[in-house]
């Protein structure tokens, strides 16, 4: 039977103290000095707790209730109410450098240096739309594995499996930031392991095939369309690089006295300067475009207008007219292109993938790499050309 004010008012004090109970976890504690508590006990995380609702008369029956009511509002959303009060008696007391708002932005501050500006863009963008205003008022060390869950779930629900699965890598370096920097014991998302739904692995789709790369590149050297267009298509598989780094290339980064393509730091998505040797086949290329962009300042201008680089759509628009679906051939597919190949022709994994200019975590490693192997890329880009030229005609 649920309480009534009268029991409450009635209720006198014993040898021991003892319980009037209301209903869900909801009771009144009788103390042996005759003071009277509101409490609500509940299980969250597998343990027992009690969360304090008040104390009678200050705090009426009814007061008591509807706290009780929002509290199994917030153990239905995943969060503990005990913790969800202290946080609230915190943001009153401010002191906010705890909070995972202030952490998060600290620590993506410092992250987004080695960073390209687009990785950054989209990084923040994903915590202003999908943690921040959820969790980022809280205290960073209150936070819970549930909680952190609910954030992702609602990604989730939306159909956007892979992108909750980023947002969670993207929790966990904030709460690694925070434990390196005295805020947070440990990273919490460790908990949510195999919690969320799993991602199919997307793959670029390319081409392998020796003939069929033949087929290619012959359709490529027979491509109607405007020539700006077909000379980045014959420089892509030649370069392999990522095609925001193709489309934007600049003369003024072209030496063709060194045969060296020099990519600044700011353009890469590793930020790190990033060298591809040319070889004579790419210098060809480039040349022949040299007195049609040549004076301004992008290899490959928009054919809009000159003051931008070419459209992004503008490469794969030229395969699809080719008749390469998306299914078969993409820009990004002359990069699986060449790792897959090169690896077949017997060249060395480590020269391969500095020149695809893939990440090095040992920063000291990647400096003495990057000196290590150029001589040895010089003579694998040439030695790739050579290949592809004898696909074109041979196979």
């Amino acid at each position: 039977m649920p309480l009534t004010n009268i029991q409450i008012k009635n209720a006198a004090p014993k040898e021991k103290k003892y319980k009037l109970s209301d209903s869900k976890g909801m009771y009144l504690l009788v103390t042996e000095a005759g003071s009277k508590y509101f409490r609500f006990d509940y299980r969250f995380g597998g343990k027992r707790k009690t969360l304090a609702l008040g104390v009678y008369p200050e705090i009426s029956l009814a007061e008591a209730r509807r706290l009780h009511s929002e509290a199994r509002k917030l153990l239905k959303n995943g969060i503990d109410p005990s913790r969800f009060k202290k946080e609230e008696k915190y943001k009153l007391t401010g002191n906010g450098e705890n909070t995972f708002n202030t952490v998060a932005l600290e620590w993506f501050a410092k992250a987004k240096n080695a960073w390209s500006e687009q990785h950054a863009k989209t990084t923040i963008r994903r915590l202003e739309k999908n943690v921040l205003p959820f969790i980022g008022n809280r205290p960073i060390d209150s936070i819970t594995p549930p909680e952190i869950l609910s954030v992702l779930r609602r990604i989730e629900d939306r159909g956007a499996v892979e992108t909750a699965h980023r947002v969670n890598q993207i929790c966990s370096q904030i709460f690694r930031f925070a434990v390196a920097t005295g805020r947070a014991e440990r990273d919490y998302t460790a908990d949510l392991r195999g919690a969320l739904s799993s991602t199919q692995t997307k793959h670029m789709a390319t081409i392998t095939a020796p003939e069929e790369v033949g087929a290619l590149l012959r359709a490529i050297d027979g491509y109607q369309g405007n020539i700006l267009t077909k000379c980045a298509l014959q420089l892509a598989p030649l370069v392999f690089v990522r095609p925001g780094e193709l489309r934007k290339a600049e003369w003024a980064e072209i030496d063709f006295e060194e045969a060296f393509w020099k990519i600044p730091a700011r353009k890469m998505k590793m930020r790190r300067p990033h060298i591809v040797p040319l070889s004579s086949q790419a210098i060809e290329v480039l040349k022949e475009l040299k007195p049609i962009t040549g004076t301004g300042r992008y290899v490959f201008p928009s054919l809009r207008t000159v003051e931008r680089p070419m459209s992004n759509n503008t490469l794969l628009a030229a395969l699809r007219r080719m008749g390469y679906s998306k299914d078969e051939m993409t820009v990004h597919g002359f990069r699986a292109m060449a790792s897959t190949l090169l690896h077949e022709l017997g060249w060395e994994s480590e020269v391969i993938e500095r020149q695809l200019a893939h990440a090095e975590r040992n920063t000291v490693k990647a400096a003495y790499n990057h000196a290590q192997h150029l001589e040895k890329r010089i003579k694998m880009m040439q030695a790739w050309a050579d290949y592809l030229d004898k696909l074109k005609k041979t196979v």
